[in-house]
Formats: structure tokens, sequence, C-alpha cells
């Protein structure tokens, strides 16, 4: 009853009953944030969002991509950062940024995509050289990023330049920045140029993928006592654990005969998450 309160309440269409104690179904139906003050709740992989604002489809050095989906929502915090982070490039040459996915308008678990992204405090910048800041929405869906990648990660490819190196070091100088996940061959080429201080790299975690884009997330803000922070990263600015990746990916250890199978992936209901979540739907 509670879900179609919920539902009624938004206006929502009501999923049939199975559907319609999943989460994502709740959370990707709503189109606005709720008004009510910013904070998120519960982790990053497990949660939501009140009060998530829109981060501007255009802006002076940033462009929102994929303005379909309706993730270019994110905490005020996360959204002043993405726009610190696009003019600091437009200053050193670029046109700005070309900005993926922050979160839904309300967090919460996607439709499809992303298992983070849930609580506004994670964005996706890719890595792509923007110049062009007047593109129309047609654009925003058809143009493509590029990969960064070579040997499947081990190494950066000739699409990597200074610029990308300083779209990084930028984000993970930022004291709100927790972490950045970015291909290992990124992580290893930046250990390897990086002539300053080096105290930025520990930010800078090597993740499957990430080679057309960069996602970048911020810790809780200050007073957001529902939000779960995830660990710090290790002591150390993480070269030699980067290095690591690349090894195993050019020499692949064997397989562990007596690894158990992973076991399937079940979808949160709303019940999965913090109990701060059903007003959040509810809110206006």
């Amino acid at each position: 009853m509670m879900i179609r309160a919920i539902a009624i309440c938004l206006g929502l269409a009501l999923a049939p009953p199975a559907e319609a104690q999943l989460a994502k179904t709740q959370f990707g139906a709503a189109q606005t944030g709720s008004q009510q003050r910013a904070e998120p709740f519960g982790s990053y992989a497990r949660g939501c969002a009140a009060g998530l604002v829109e981060l501007p489809e255009t802006g002076d050095s940033w462009q929102a991509m994929r303005l379909s989906r309706n993730r270019n929502w994110g905490h005020p915090e996360l959204v002043d950062l993405v726009q610190d982070i696009g003019r600091h490039m437009n200053r050193i040459g670029w046109g700005g940024i070309y900005v993926g996915d922050l979160s839904q308008p309300r967090g919460g678990p996607m439709l499809s995509g992303h298992r983070s992204h849930q609580i506004g405090l994670d964005a996706d910048i890719w890595l792509y050289p923007a110049t062009d800041m007047t593109l129309t929405r047609r654009e925003r869906e058809n143009l493509s990023a590029v990969s960064m990648r070579r040997s499947n990660g081990a190494f950066v490819n000739s699409n990597w330049s200074r610029g990308q190196h300083e779209l990084v070091k930028k984000a993970a100088q930022d004291p709100r920045t927790a972490r950045i996940f970015i291909f290992p061959g990124a992580k290893v080429e930046m250990c390897r140029t990086e002539t300053g201080d080096r105290s930025w790299l520990r930010k800078v975690r090597p993740w499957y993928g990430h080679h057309y884009h960069m996602h970048v997330r911020i810790s809780c803000p200050r007073g957001a006592s529902g939000c779960l922070n995830q660990d710090p990263p290790p002591p150390g600015d993480g070269c030699a654990e980067a290095q690591d990746w690349v090894n195993n990916i050019l020499n692949p250890p064997p397989p562990d005969p007596n690894a158990a199978p992973a076991r399937p992936r079940r979808e949160l209901q709303l019940a999965d998450l913090p109990t701060q979540c059903v007003s959040v739907l509810s809110s206006r």
C-alpha cells in the first residue's frame, strides 16, 4: 500500500506489483528533485538523496550530455565541483567539459547502468577534449566519447594528452573529492609523468572500464548524518598498486579452481534502502 500511495502522490504510472517493489522503478520514475533540504541518505550504492539540484544543461564551460536520461542531478556540492572543473579546463585550453551521469532527480538505484550514483555524490566526466559548448540536444545524444586506453587498459593510447592529466588532477586536488575511478593505464601514466606535488594521486584509483570518462566521487557533506562515506584510500600515492593492475592485465594470473561462482545480484527493493527514502519519494 505504501508503494501505491507514493506512486499516486507523485502522479506515476503504476507498474505491476512485482515490478513496483523494485527501488529502481520508483526512483527511475521521479522527474524532479524533492523539495527538501539537500541531504544524501545511505551509501553510494544503496541509498537516495533529498533536495538534489539540476546541473544546468548548458554552462559557460560545461555541457550535460545524454539529456534524455535525466541524470544530471546532484548534491549542490557536487554540482559546484563539476562547474569548477569545467571553468578550470576552459582556462587551460579546453572549451570546458562534457558531463555524463550524475544521479537521478531523487537518487536511488537506476533503471539501467550504474550500481552507484545513488546519493547525488558521483559524477562521470568525459575524457574527451570538449571544444563546442553549443551542442544541441540531439548532438548530445549522438556524440560519442573516445576511448583513451590501449592493450585492454594497460596503457593510454594516442588520444591521451596532458589535458586529460590536468582534468583528473584538478578534480583530485579539490578537498571535496574522495576518489576518482579511471582505468589502470591512465593512473600509471599519471604516476610516470607527474613532476610536482604527487599527493593528489592517492585519490585516483584504478578500476575496470572508465576509459571513456573518469568517475568523480565526493565525500559526504558536513552535517549529513545519514550519509555513509567509503573508507579512505590506503596511504601513499597508489602507484605501485596501479602497476600491479597493469601487470595482471598483461600477464593474467591463472584462475582459482576453488573460487566460488559469483552470486547473481539481487535487485534492490525500497525496503532495502534507508528509511528516509520513503519520504524522499513521497515529497513534492
